[in-house]
C-alpha cells in the first residue's frame, strides 16, 4: 500500500515553511499566505499535518488549515527537536525543521493514539476566555516583578514603582470582571461543576477551562501526565532513581499550586490526604505536589461524569 501523504509546517512570525513528498515551499505566515498553502496542498490529498506550537504564531495557520478540511496536529517543540536529533539532524534552519516535521508527520500517522496530538479548533468563546486568562497571567507577573524591585529599590526610584503597580492592579480588577463574566454566559455549568470544590475559585477555574480543554476527556493518569503531576519513573536495571514530576503545561500547575494549597486546609478531603502524607514523612512540597495530582483526578472525573463535589466519593 502507498505511504500516506503527510506534511511538515514551520511556523515563524512572519514566514512559514511548508514540505510535503519531495518539495518545500515559503509562504507568508499571513492570511494571504496560509490560501497560497491551503491551494498548494488541497489537489495531494494530506492525511496529516504537523507543525510546532510558538507561542501563538501558528493559531492563524492551524486554524486556516483545519477550516479548510485538513487534519493538524501541533506538538511540544521539545518533542520534535529530540526527534531530529534522534534522526541525526544536527543542524537547524527553517526548511530542515519542516523537513524534520514531515518526517514525524509520517511516523505519527501510523500510530493508533495519534488522535491525542490533534489540535481540535476552538471556539470562539474558548479563544476570548483562552485570551483573558493570559492577559491576566502576564499582569501577575509583571505586578510580582514590581513588588520585588520595591524592596531593593533606593527612595527615589519606590514613587515610580507605587505608581506602576497601582496600574497594574487597575488593570486586573476589570479582567476579572471579565472573566467572571465570560464564565457565567459561556462556561456557567463547568464552573459550577469545578467551583463546588473547596479550594477551586474562579481564577483556577477559568485557566483549567482555557488551558486544559482535555479536562474530562482524558483518563486520570493521562490528564496528571499532560499538566505534568505525575512523577516519572528514572530505573534502570538495579538502579532506583528518585522520581519527579517534569514538563507539562506550568500555567496550570501555577493555578493548580494555589488551589491545593487552600485545599489543604479548608477542604477536608485534600487536608486529609496531605496530611497523611506529611505523618508517613514525606516533605510537604511533595505532599502538595500528590495533593495537586489528587485534586486535579477528581476534576478531571466531575467533569466527565456531570458531578459536583461529593467529599464521601474521595475520602482514601
Amino acid at each position: 500500500m502507498p505511504e500516506p501523504m503527510v506534511a511538515g509546517i514551520d511556523i515563524g512570525k512572519d514566514s512559514l515553511d511548508a514540505s510535503w513528498g519531495e518539495q518545500c515551499a515559503t509562504f507568508d505566515n499571513t492570511d494571504a499566505g496560509h490560501e497560497q498553502l491551503i491551494a498548494s496542498l488541497r489537489p495531494l490529498r494530506i492525511e496529516l499535518i504537523v507543525m510546532e506550537a510558538t507561542g501563538g504564531y501558528e493559531a492563524p495557520c492551524a486554524c486556516a488549515l483545519q477550516a479548510a478540511g485538513f487534519t493538524v496536529a501541533v506538538v511540544n517543540p521539545r518533542q520534535a527537536r529530540d526527534f531530529a536529533k534522534s534522526m541525526g539532524y544536527l543542524a537547524k534552519t527553517d526548511r530542515i525543521d519542516a523537513r524534520v516535521l514531515q518526517r514525524f508527520a509520517a511516523l505519527l500517522v501510523q500510530q493508533p493514539d495519534r488522535d491525542k496530538y490533534v489540535k481540535a479548533p476552538a471556539a470562539e468563546e474558548l479563544r476570548v476566555l483562552q485570551a483573558l486568562v493570559v492577559r491576566r497571567r502576564q499582569l501577575m507577573d509583571m505586578l510580582t516583578a514590581e513588588r520585588n524591585r520595591m524592596s531593593i529599590s533606593h527612595r527615589a526610584a519606590r514613587p515610580s514603582i507605587e505608581a506602576v503597580v497601582k496600574a497594574i492592579l487597575a488593570q486586573i480588577k476589570p479582567i476579572d470582571k471579565q472573566m467572571a463574566k465570560h464564565l457565567a454566559q459561556h462556561h456557567a455549568d463547568v464552573a459550577a461543576l469545578l467551583t463546588s470544590a473547596k479550594g477551586v475559585g474562579p481564577t483556577t477555574c477559568a485557566t483549567l477551562l482555557a488551558a486544559l480543554p482535555e479536562l474530562g476527556r482524558l483518563s486520570g493518569r493521562e490528564i496528571s501526565a499532560l499538566v505534568g503531576v505525575a512523577p516519572f519513573n528514572r530505573d534502570s536495571g538495579r538502579y532506583r532513581g528518585k522520581r519527579t514530576i517534569w514538563g507539562g503545561r506550568s500555567e496550570v500547575r501555577r493555578s493548580l499550586y494555589m488551589a491545593a494549597l487552600v485545599a489543604a486546609t479548608h477542604n477536608p478531603v485534600i487536608a486529609r490526604f496531605y496530611q497523611r502524607l506529611v505523618a508517613a514523612g514525606k516533605p510537604k512540597k511533595v505532599a502538595l505536589v500528590a495533593s495537586m495530582r489528587k485534586l486535579l483526578v477528581i476534576l478531571n472525573a466531575m467533569v466527565k461524569t456531570n458531578q459536583p463535589w461529593d467529599s464521601t466519593l474521595h475520602f482514601t
